[in-house]
């Protein structure tokens, strides 16, 4: 029988040996004292089993705070735990509550956090995944052997349908590829949300019609699902191409929901992420949470940026763009999604760390506070990509190209 095998950060006051066997007792068959019914039979069939235990280093203090964290050494290691499928079969809901759920109470762990998984070839006939990935997004919007260049729409939000339309369409004319809600507007009082995707799609549609190329603009329609699937046929019938969930807001069941419609790219916005990863000893890493996501349908998903404006670590970010770019079951393509305090000045370093353009470079104030406006601020990122990849340095590239100059002379003193 297959099985999923899970990978966990811990640290506990007590032997190593015995905290991982009690992860695994508890994640399956077992609980705090032995109760009737629990055969050596049903033990084998549907127990965990630790298959790996790699100590790390000691700790004199405690990660978190823990019931059993008075005192002493605290040791810390990774761990491999896997389950059979037979225990949750293909529902993801039950799948995660095995993988994390109440794991995190253990008064016998002063850390833990779920770092990677492995999943069995069987999921790749149960979940369709992604509908559109990597491949799929460029052929949307028309563009291949760069990044895609998007932006979101600022102020997050108080600005009219009509407003938003107007901003859409000096975008659209400077030659955005994406544009998106702020994950902060879904259907606010003054931008109902069908007269939004009204105004925005007249406008999209009509470049389209004019140039031959269509903005991807991903609506947010993060909501109860019967509401979702209705804002979902509402940009399908605007002729609109992409949707955006708060994966972490609407969760698992919600976004397979309507990932699986698979008729838009779905935008996968993390916000939340702090919270689910920003301590070293709990949570979760990138690497699993993408994972989980994927097989819920999601095209695209964020991955903050190199040097940006939050606490995440350029290390951080490399390697969750470098698990976006892992294989997944033959297939389930995810388009990284770089963001947060970009503007085109970073593109150097992200080209140094991760040698592709397989992204979707996203700036907001990095566009709209362009000097120039955010037509300027558009041709800047486009210049500063275009730089990166010919191996020139953001000097060279701001000599080179004017409207990228001048972002150098806004954004760059306020990085400095």
């Amino acid at each position: 029988m297959e099985r999923i095998t899970a990978k966990y950060y811990i640290e506990t006051p007590l032997d190593l040996e015995k905290s991982a066997q009690l992860l695994a007792g508890e994640q399956s068959s077992g609980t705090f004292i032995a109760v009737p019914g629990e055969t050596e039979e049903l033990k084998q069939r549907f127990a965990a089993r630790v298959e790996s235990i790699t100590p790390m280093d000691t700790a004199n203090e405690p990660a978190i705070p823990g019931v059993l964290s008075a005192g002493g050494k605290y040791q810390r290691a990774m761990i491999e735990v896997s389950w059979s499928i037979e225990n949750f079969g293909y529902n993801l809901p039950v799948m995660v509550s095995t993988l994390q759920g109440n794991l995190y109470e253990l008064t016998q762990f002063t850390g833990l956090k779920l770092m990677d998984l492995e999943l069995p070839a069987s999921f790749a006939t149960a979940f369709k995944g992604p509908k559109f990935g990597i491949a799929g997004c460029r052929k949307l919007t028309g563009v291949y052997n760069r990044p895609l260049i998007g932006t979101i729409i600022k102020p997050s939000i108080g600005m009219t349908p009509e407003q938003t339309a107007a901003l859409v369409n000096t975008l659209a004319l400077a030659g955005i590829d994406f544009i998106k809600d702020d994950e902060l507007l879904g259907s606010s009082a003054n931008s109902p949300f069908d007269k939004r995707v009204d105004a925005i799609m007249e406008v999209i549609n009509r470049h389209a019609d004019r140039s031959g190329k269509k903005v991807m603009y991903a609506f947010n329609i993060s909501d109860d699902i019967d509401q979702m699937q209705r804002n979902y046929e509402k940009i399908l019938r605007s002729g609109g191409t992409s949707a955006m969930i708060s994966l972490n807001s609407v969760g698992l069941a919600g976004v397979k929901k309507i990932g699986e419609i698979g008729e838009l790219a779905i935008h996968g916005h993390r916000n939340g992420w702090g919270m689910l990863n920003r301590h070293p000893l709990l949570g979760i890493e990138f690497p699993a949470y993408q994972q989980l996501w994927r097989l819920a349908g999601v095209d695209q998903i964020h991955v903050n940026g190199i040097q940006n404006k939050f606490w995440e670590s350029d290390d951080s970010v490399v390697r969750s763009i470098e698990a976006c770019f892992k294989p997944l079951l033959g297939g389930y393509s995810v388009l990284p999604v770089v963001s947060s305090g970009q503007w085109g000045g970073q593109a150097v370093e992200t080209y140094r760390r991760v040698p592709s353009v397989d992204l979707l470079y996203m700036a907001g104030g990095g566009i709209m506070a362009h000097p120039d406006g955010p037509a300027g601020g558009v041709v800047a990122l486009q210049q500063a990509w275009q730089g990166a990849v010919d191996g020139l340095s953001v000097a060279e590239t701001a000599a080179k190209y004017p409207e990228f100059g001048h972002s150098v002379s806004v954004f760059g003193k306020k990085q400095a």
